[in-house]
């Protein structure tokens, strides 16, 4: 028997409450959509419309109607077709954040426009990083047109990681060349659909507004069955209400706008209820990943997807730290756990810096430590035996040795999360003895062992072959002869 822990920000009444305005925010003022495509479909089935504004009025049954079609849970899978993350109930997963344009690399205080080179290290590292359940594209690399930035970082991890994938597009026409990457792994569009590798991104502009670019990738997505995870970050103050729960309320109204564009295309296609809000800085004019009421609407709106039946995701885990210090390591702690024990199916956030905007390896490092821990948490307190404790204790007596109890033995693996030597757990002396090494060295270190060790991908050549083909085609059309040479990233050191 497990008790497990759990974190709730919000009533039954509250959650009520918050949906029932969402519902209202739907029909008035209705949502604005830069899309004919999605004007058309909603009101071909009741919403009422005007084209002229782009502007639609949503009927709250019509948006009930959709959240009851859409999947409770799903999965994604790993290179090998198993399923390895599970979108549903209160399963917990972790996966890097996304996508920064910059890098900042070991011991650097300024940072810098990431290449291919350092994208492949970061998947390299990512892979074999055991506690991330799938890896994202989370770096935009700079040595190819912009044009292109999306589908060529999706190439990349498709080469060479195992892991399921978290990616966006960026624009209408690039979702059709990502979809054609997917399935040249997949092996067929029905295969893709069946056992989808990957997760799409789709971000509403707040407030209440789809643009073109995302609307049209939300219902391609549902078309081709393709998993989708909406994306709604109003900014508490700027661009949504300065209460956290008049965020959570209009956080609701535009995810609930984006289900049923979805469902109306392919009712039963997988979505997610995700966001990326956060609460703004008064001072600054920005928008802190690692305050604690972003940390706070994020588990309120998780709350309200669970109640909608739903699988939910969040960006957390992530800090606005410039460098790997205490401020990153506080700020990413208390967002792992709390999102885990809200029991958020995908966090998004490990290794990301500076407002969502910079990666760091090291950090990555670190965090997979924070994951660690808060999967462990989240596992609870477990009755490993009946009776308790009774019989060991009066094993072992007085003499209170329990070093040597075959009980020890038996379950100290599986009671303890066991830290990689990131973690400095050692006496003084022993820590001096392996060169007196803060956490950031010790992290870089690690980092250079897994990226050292990292074993190819097996892929066809046939394969390989079709995601240069698709890849270099996109990259020629925008003006680009040829792809940057990115296994000459395997001799790169930094």
């Amino acid at each position: 028997m497990t008790m497990r822990p759990h974190l709730q920000f919000l009533s039954l009444e509250t959650i009520e409450r918050v949906v029932a305005e969402a519902y209202d925010l739907l029909a008035d003022p209705g949502v604005q959509v830069h899309s004919d495509r999605a004007l058309h479909l909603l009101a071909e089935h009741g919403a009422e419309v005007d084209f002229e504004a782009q502007v639609a009025r949503i009927p709250p049954d019509l948006a009930r109607r959709a959240v009851e079609t859409a999947p409770s849970s799903f999965h994604l899978y790993d290179a090998d077709g198993q399923p390895v993350v599970h979108y549903g109930d209160d399963d917990v997963h972790f996966d890097p954040g996304s996508a920064a344009i910059e890098i900042l690399d070991h011991g650097a205080k300024r940072s810098r426009s990431p290449v291919t080179a350092d994208f492949v290290r970061f998947v390299k590292l990512a892979d074999g990083l055991n506690a991330l359940d799938a890896v994202a594209t989370s770096l935009i690399c700079a040595d190819v047109p912009q044009e292109i930035a999306d589908l060529y970082r999706l190439y990349l991890v498709l080469l060479y990681t195992r892991k399921p994938v978290v990616t966006g597009a960026f624009a209408v026409e690039t979702w059709g060349m990502m979809k054609d990457l997917l399935v040249a792994v997949a092996g067929s569009e029905e295969a893709l659909a069946e056992r989808p590798p990957a997760i799409f991104d789709v971000c509403p502009s707040p407030p209440l507004l789809w643009s073109e670019i995302t609307c049209e990738n939300l219902m391609d997505c549902a078309q081709h069955r393709v998993p989708a995870e909406l994306v709604s970050m109003p900014l508490a103050g700027a661009t949504g209400p300065a209460t956290l729960l008049g965020s959570v309320v209009q956080h609701t109204a535009e995810n609930l706008s984006g289900v049923t564009i979805h469902q109306l295309v392919e009712p039963g296609a997988p979505i997610v209820w995700g966001g990326s809000p956060a609460a703004f800085d008064m001072r600054t004019g920005t928008p802190p990943m690692g305050a604690i009421e972003t940390m706070m609407i994020d588990c309120a709106y998780a709350e309200v997807g669970k109640y909608l039946g739903l699988p939910t995701h969040a960006y957390l885990g992530m800090s606005d730290a410039k460098v790997v210090d205490a401020q990153c390591g506080f700020e990413s702690g208390i967002g792992a756990i709390l999102g885990a024990l809200a029991g958020i199916n995908m966090i998004s956030g490990p290794g990301m810096l500076d407002f969502e905007s910079c990666f760091s390896l090291e950090k990555l490092v670190i965090d997979a430590e924070i994951v660690g821990m808060a999967k462990r948490l989240v596992a609870g307190i477990i009755e490993r035996e009946t009776p308790l404790a009774l019989e060991v204790i009066r094993q072992v007596g007085h003499k209170g040795n329990f070093l040597t109890a075959p009980h020890t033995r038996r379950w100290f693996r599986e009671e303890l999360f066991i830290p990689s030597p990131v973690v400095d757990r050692d006496f003084r002396r022993g820590w001096e003895a392996k060169g007196s090494l803060d956490i950031t060295e010790r992290a870089h270190r690690r980092a250079e062992e897994i990226i050292a060790a990292y074993e190819p991908k097996e892929l066809s050549t046939e394969v390989v072959r079709e995601l240069e083909a698709i890849t270099l085609r996109a990259a020629q059309a925008a003006g680009m002869t040829q792809l940057p040479h990115h296994r000459l990233a395997d001799s790169l050191t930094r």
